[in-house]
């Protein structure tokens, strides 16, 4: 560990996709090293053989780059520590297993799988918490050298005091105490020479230089293993912080049943990564004033772990939704219309390569809805019709343009609009309005029949601006298909 520098580490195992509370915890994380001008190191936890997947690999790498959690050492940012990828390390983890056995402060165990199942079920029978009985702790040299005459490939356990307590400081939630009979005698290196999250995770935090390790409550229980581990080996730990939990509004633990949980999803529903960096933000941390809403720049500056609560954060998507729409609002059109492409392109509204003439009518287009989004997601539904016919909502067209009035007003209306000079938002309403007064209507009853006409629906942008954005051809043409 640093006597100096903050570095703090993110250390995700490559078997599934990154979830927003494994998201949450490399962003606190991340905001902390950047706070205090330190290093955030990105390291792999690879050991899991049987789960380990390239494509949960990509996806990780993937959203932390769009999130914004650029690393400063890690998978293709080298640095002084590396390799930062677990399964490229065994070799370190073999050497201080073996230290800790010449040692005394770890054993070789060389039960099968047969007996130490039979060994749980007995221990259920007796209603006894589960644990290994500690049968190799007090085998004699003779006792090893015959296990190992008959090709018995041991693991590596580590002999956890038998008596005492073990207590470390968290910053979060002050100190934690166990007492050492709770704890197992649990393995360090398995048979085949992987190393457990246990090892593995000290030995890298020590070597890497470590400051603070930032991580989720579940953890709570394998840092007193930790502790032991670091005082066996003559080492340091750094400090530790355990976030709170994040829960669903049902107050149950998030899971998959309460909606999306991959940050690549949320991105692929069209959320912002800056929008759903300041909710992350927030489920858990807070500042003294009850502020809500923070550029990235602000939340560096702003960010301690003092600002950390213990209680259970609530994952509100309403919540998600309305900073969404809040950061969409705020954003550059050109951004939005960027970003928007993709989902127009998906839903097979605009082509591949649109032209420069395209690109400024999406430009035009997307500047109605801004306002209206809460994600990016929502874009296509909402301006099909500028782009394709509209498809009718028989209830609109029922009310609105079955009535006796509305073919003889659409057809002066038409006819109104395709002489205007200027084809115009302020233009069009002179013209609409002007028109509802010689007939005798009051403008709604004009506005409504022509929005129905031109879109298929009751609701959507200003008429008048949609009139002006659609076009003289598409909106007389459009009128006079509903004539028809």
């Amino acid at each position: 560990m640093s006597d100096h520098q903050i570095r703090t580490r993110f250390a995700p195992s490559p078997t599934g996709i990154l979830h927003v509370g494994n998201a949450r915890t490399a962003l606190y994380e991340w905001l902390f090293a950047r706070h205090t001008g330190g290093k955030f190191i990105l390291r792999i936890e690879d050991t899991d053989l049987a789960r380990r997947s390239e494509e949960a690999m990509a996806n990780i790498l993937e959203a932390l780059r769009w999130l914004g959690l650029t690393w400063d050492e890690g998978p293709e940012r080298d640095g002084p520590y590396g390799p930062y990828v677990q399964s490229q390390r065994l070799h370190l983890y073999r050497q201080y297993a073996e230290a800790l056995v010449a040692a005394g402060a770890a054993y070789h165990c060389f039960c099968s799988p047969q007996r130490l199942a039979e060994m749980r079920q007995a221990q259920e029978a007796r209603k006894q918490p589960p644990g290994y009985d500690r049968t190799c702790r007090c085998l004699t040299p003779q006792q090893v050298q015959a296990h190992r005459a008959q090709d018995v490939v041991p693991v590596v356990r580590f002999a956890i005091p038998e008596g005492g307590t073990t207590e470390f400081p968290d910053l979060v939630r002050g100190t934690i105490c166990f007492e050492n009979r709770t704890l197992d005698d649990f393995v360090m290196l398995k048979s085949d020479g992987y190393p457990t999250y246990h090892l593995a995770n000290v030995v890298d935090d020590h070597l890497m230089r470590i400051s603070h390790v930032i991580r989720a409550e579940e953890w709570i229980s394998s840092t007193p293993k930790h502790i032991l581990l670091y005082a066996a080996l003559g080492w340091q730990p750094p400090q530790f912080a355990h976030l709170p939990l994040i829960l669903g509004r049902d107050r149950a633990k998030l899971s998959k049943r309460h909606g999306a949980t991959a940050v690549t999803t949320y991105r692929d529903q069209g959320y912002l990564p800056d929008a759903l960096v300041n909710f992350l933000a927030l489920l858990g941390w807070a500042t003294s004033d009850d502020r809500e809403l923070f550029t990235i720049e602000e939340l560096i500056g702003r960010f301690t772990i003092e600002g950390v609560g213990k209680a259970p954060a609530v994952f509100d998507p309403d919540k998600l939704d309305w900073m969404n729409g809040w950061y969409i609002r705020q954003s550059p059109l050109a951004r939005i219309v960027d970003l928007g492409l993709p989902f127009l392109q998906q839903a097979q509204l605009v082509g591949a390569s649109p032209s420069p003439e395209e690109m400024e009518y999406i430009s035009r287009v997307v500047a109605l809805e801004q306002e209206r989004l809460k994600t990016l997601g929502e874009l296509p539904e909402l301006v099909d019709f500028f782009f394709q016919e509209p498809q009718m909502d028989p209830q609109a067209a029922r009310k609105w343009l079955a009535q006796d009035y509305v073919p003889a007003a659409l057809g002066q209306l038409a006819a109104r609009l395709e002489s205007l000079p200027d084809w115009t938002a302020p233009e069009l309403e002179q013209a609409l309005r002007s028109l509802a007064e010689e007939l005798g209507l009051k403008a709604s009853a004009l506005i409504h029949p022509t929005r129905v006409a031109l879109s298929g629906r009751t609701t959507g942008p200003g008429l008048f601006e949609m009139m002006a954005v659609l076009g003289r051809a598409r909106t007389l043409a459009r009128l006079r298909r509903a004539l028809a």
